[in-house]
């Protein structure tokens, strides 16, 4: 299958070549040229892995032996044998996507991602090794160490804003073990780190280096294709517990911060699963609903620290790839890009816009919001849940009441409640004095739900990656690892 950049028509490469370069040399996002026949029915009869090996097999069919490398990536390291659950709360339904080694969404895509590219290292003949390259704004670094920690051939880099994740976040990272790891905190917000990491890509571009360069966030097509699996279990799930006939469509709200997550879901509705309304949830940094509402994208504002960091995110890199799907038009995506680089704003045709609405819905939640949420969804349901999940809820509830869309709705939860344990603790009433180690216990003695033992167990661990620098040194450091 070939694939080419969202900015140009031009220098396809295959589905092995676009997972081993993650970025296209013009900086655009590598897409399929078309998006493959799929039998959606079928894929539903399966086993998550099944699922999983259908849809990377489809997506990505020049990478071999795709059930060998699903089964190596996800056997033993999740809680459960269908990986994520869907459970029933209330009006709602959850997808459950934090029962993975390191309790975040990521899991799912970052355990996979180090089997796609080994293998497609080897498929093209590739003797170099490989530095990934990754900005974080908290899951996605101890995602990506964890899956790819002592991989042969395979070197991993993370960036992290400083100040800017949770305590066990930072945890999770500084003491990741490894002999192939280096993670570096940046003064500067997650943007900023993201933005370095595209610089250095670019900076490289044509360089000899003792390396190849590639990515471990979503803007790598590996990184995103697996993420889809999760919306054909969730469905099944539905099916499973005699919600839904099959061919009913489901609606999903998504909390969302660099639009990865929620363009999976768009995928999984193109590849034929009866996919109703996506609902796009930020928190209060809220530019995407500013821009599914107005059609306008402008990051010209300040990026607010809030209780949900893994969305604290103004440039949504994943955006740029659902402008080429729905536009077709590389120039168009190439020019908007170029616009919103050096003018800081964009604001896409008024019919493109009409397509985005026809799909999309939006909706924001600040901290305040995420805290009545939280609070009442334990309280009235007995449901802990996260400061993003929380925003996802708030969404589909707004979403709901405002359009009386009666078919099920499924909240992605996309971390587990122990990662934020003080806003979970405010919004329960609990008592949030301590350190975030101390407020883990507190709050499973609460609520009755046992800490996941990757993170009950980080307390004490020895730091081995303290380090932090400016933002315009990244590209050194990297250089000189």
């Amino acid at each position: 299958m070939l694939y080419h950049s969202t900015r140009s028509d031009n220098a396809a490469v295959d589905s092995a070549q676009a997972v081993l370069e993650g970025l296209a040399p013009d900086g655009g996002l590598y897409m399929p040229v078309s998006l493959p026949n799929f039998d959606w029915k079928a894929c539903l009869k399966g086993s998550s892995m099944d699922m999983a090996t259908a849809i990377l097999s489809a997506l990505l069919p020049d990478i071999p032996n795709m059930p060998e490398l699903v089964k190596k990536a996800y056997t033993g390291k999740f809680e459960t044998e269908d990986l994520t659950p869907t459970v029933c709360v209330g009006d709602f339904h959850v997808l459950e996507l934090f029962r993975g080694p390191t309790s975040a969404f990521k899991d799912v895509a970052l355990s996979m991602l180090p089997q796609l590219l080994t293998a497609a290292k080897t498929a093209k003949g590739m003797d170099k090794d490989i530095l990934i390259l990754t900005a974080t704004s908290g899951d996605t670094g101890k995602a990506a160490l964890e899956g790819f920690h002592d991989v042969d051939g395979i070197r991993i880099c993370v960036f992290y804003p400083y100040g800017g994740v949770s305590q066990v976040q930072r945890a999770q990272m500084v003491t990741q073990e490894g002999s192939n790891v280096a993670v570096c905190a940046v003064y500067g917000n997650f943007d900023d780190a993201q933005t370095g990491v595209k610089n250095i890509f670019a900076a490289c571009q044509g360089k000899e280096l003792p390396y190849a360069l590639s990515s471990a966030n979503s803007i790598n097509i590996g990184r995103l294709a697996p993420q889809v699996m999760y919306y054909f279990r969730a469905y099944r799930d539905l099916l499973d517990a005699g919600k839904i006939r099959l061919g009913d469509e489901v609606n999903f709200s998504v909390p969302t911060g660099n639009f990865g997550d929620i363009l999976a879901g768009y995928l999984a509705k193109k590849l034929g699963l009866p996919v109703g309304k996506l609902i796009c949830a930020s928190n209060a940094n809220n530019v995407l609903t500013d821009f599914i509402t107005t059609g306008t994208y402008d990051k010209r504002r300040p990026l607010l620290k809030t209780t949900s960091p893994s969305m604290d995110i103004l440039v949504s890199s994943n955006l740029e790839r659902l402008l080429y799907l729905l536009s077709g038009d590389t120039g168009l995506v190439a020019a908007l890009m170029k616009q919103l680089n050096t003018e800081g704003f964009y604001t896409v045709p008024d019919d493109l816009r009409a397509k985005i609405q026809a799909e999309f819905c939006c909706g924001c939640c600040d901290d305040q919001r995420a805290d009545e949420v939280m609070g009442r969804v334990y309280r009235e349901l007995g449901y802990l849940c996260d400061p993003h999940t929380a925003a996802g809820w708030a969404a589909a509830e707004d979403y709901t009441a405002a359009t009386g869309d009666s078919r099920p709705m499924v909240v992605l939860s996309t971390a587990s409640p122990y990662k934020f344990p003080v806003a979970v603790l405010t919004a329960i009433g609990g008592d949030t004095s301590g350190d975030e180690f101390q407020q883990m216990e507190r709050l499973s003695a609460i609520s009755g739900v046992a800490i996941p033992k990757n993170l009950a167990g980080l307390q004490g661990k020895e730091e081995r990656h303290p380090g932090v620098i400016e933002k315009d040194a990244m590209l050194d450091y990297v250089l000189n690892l």
